[in-house]
């Protein structure tokens, strides 16, 4: 209905500010799909009329003109409903530029780059061509998960959905109900937070983990949506960024560089290993599995229990 709604509100908009001369009731109800598909006069007076007063909400500005033979048009002029000038400061187009590489690997990276070229002829002041090219580095955000986009349009629209899921100390995947929220990208990897109406708890899943379609269900949301979701938070203190105590673990030199950048030190064992103290909490154990068998936990013994039973699992298949 929503999405009707917004087509019947577009196709008004197009129809008030293309025409020369005000149009009619008559005419703009033979010119609108839905408007000639309403029951009756009655319906399809009382749909123009909300349509009319959603449109001037938006700004839209809306000429009422009666015609010598009191015939009343409408119509919107272009004088009248011009856009004010865009400025972007170098901050602001910066920050456009890396939210359309966003869409460098989905189906809309045709329309963000078509969006950036039109600010550019604009004059807005984004970065040229040979001035990307000649930078040693460039910000990305990958969009590569087939799941990214349907939970984009999701959480956008509020409509609840199921996928498959594996974590990653499990063998089969699990369908799950979620209300989805938000979703953030960090350390590289995409991120949905939102409702488990399973579980009846707010959960935070990592998209490259969703097996299968995600599919869109009917209904409304069960639980609200906060005010603020701070996904990134949630994730690491998932992932043991909160941590409280240490860990000792042997790491092979040439690798696990992020796990390098967060430790609270660093030793040469030999030439092939080196030995690292990091920060300990809650989901470690999960992320150490990821580096497989280039770490080696020496304590505790209990996080050294959780990475082999996730390597077992993943081994399993």
């Amino acid at each position: 209905m929503a999405i009707a709604k917004a087509e019947r509100l577009m196709n008004l908009a197009l129809c008030l500010r293309g025409t020369a001369r005000p149009l009619t009731k008559r005419e703009l109800r033979s010119s609108i799909e839905a408007y000639i598909e309403a029951g009756s006069e009655d319906a399809f007076n009382r749909m123009f009329e909300r349509d009319k007063d959603d449109l001037r909400e938006l700004g839209m500005v809306i000429d009422t003109v009666e015609s010598l033979d009191g015939e009343v048009g409408y119509m919107a002029r272009r004088d009248s409903n011009r856009l004010p000038p865009i400025t972007l400061d170098v901050a602001e187009s910066a920050a456009l530029s890396l939210a359309a590489k966003v869409w460098q690997q989905a189906r809309l990276a045709g329309a963000a780059s078509g969006a950036l070229q039109k600010l550019r002829a604009a004059g807005m002041p984004l970065a040229d061509d040979g001035q990307e090219r000649s930078n040693a580095l460039e910000p990305r955000v990958p969009a590569g998960e087939a799941a990214f986009e349907p939970l984009m349009l999701a959480c956008r629209d509020r409509r609840p959905v199921t996928f498959g899921y594996r974590k990653s100390n499990a063998v089969r995947t699990e369908i799950r109900q979620v209300e989805p929220w938000a979703l953030e990208c960090w350390r590289g990897h995409w991120y949905l937070a939102g409702w488990d109406r399973d579980r009846g708890d707010k959960r935070v899943f990592r998209l490259s983990r969703i097996d299968g379609k995600v599919r869109s269900r009917s209904g409304a949301f069960t639980v609200p949506v906060p005010s603020q979701v701070a996904v990134r938070e949630a994730v690491a203190a998932w992932a043991g960024e909160n941590a409280t105590d240490r860990a000792r673990i042997r790491l092979r030199c040439g690798s696990g560089y992020p796990l390098r950048a967060r430790a609270l030190s660093c030793r040469p064992l030999n030439a092939e290993w080196d030995e690292l103290e990091i920060p300990y909490g809650h989901g470690l154990g999960s992320w150490l599995a990821e580096f497989g068998p280039d770490v080696l936990v020496l304590e505790p013994a209990e996080l050294r229990a959780d990475v082999v039973e996730r390597l077992r699992a993943v081994a399993k298949g």
